[in-house]
């Protein structure tokens, strides 16, 4: 009998426009849509990259609500885990992703970055050192 395990887990951001949110995680950071409302002006779509995904929506009624919009102690959206956030780092540089946090060593023990989406939702890519 196998144990039971959870394997991945898919924020889902309110955004305000999916198109543009697409371009950003496409273009910049190397996801790609596996799944967009068949619509010229999409309100859902699904974003994926190996075993990340992130789910995006848009209503003209409602507007994003990052974390740190909330509460700017609590910055982060979202915590990608990556094994080696160093060539994470130089691939999303190359690509032109611009970090809101640098590449480094944090007080709480993990290596990382965070950039920043076009809605101001942050998300830190890193692993514990």
């Amino acid at each position: 009998m196998t144990e039971p395990a959870i394997l991945a887990i898919s924020p889902f951001f309110i955004v305000s426009n999916v198109d543009q949110t697409i371009a950003f995680y496409r273009d910049k950071l190397g996801f790609e849509p596996t799944f967009q409302q068949p619509d010229e002006n999409p309100f859902f779509a699904i974003l994926g990259r190996e075993g990340a995904q992130l789910f995006v929506k848009s209503d003209r009624d409602t507007t994003p609500l990052p974390n740190s919009r909330r509460n700017p102690s609590m910055r982060w959206d979202a915590y990608v885990y990556s094994p080696d956030p160093d060539a994470l780092a130089v691939e999303f540089s190359d690509q032109g992703a611009v970090f809101s946090m640098p590449l480094e060593d944090t007080h709480d023990g993990l290596r990382g970055f965070e950039i920043c989406d076009p809605d101001g939702y942050v998300l830190f890519f890193g692993r514990p050192r």
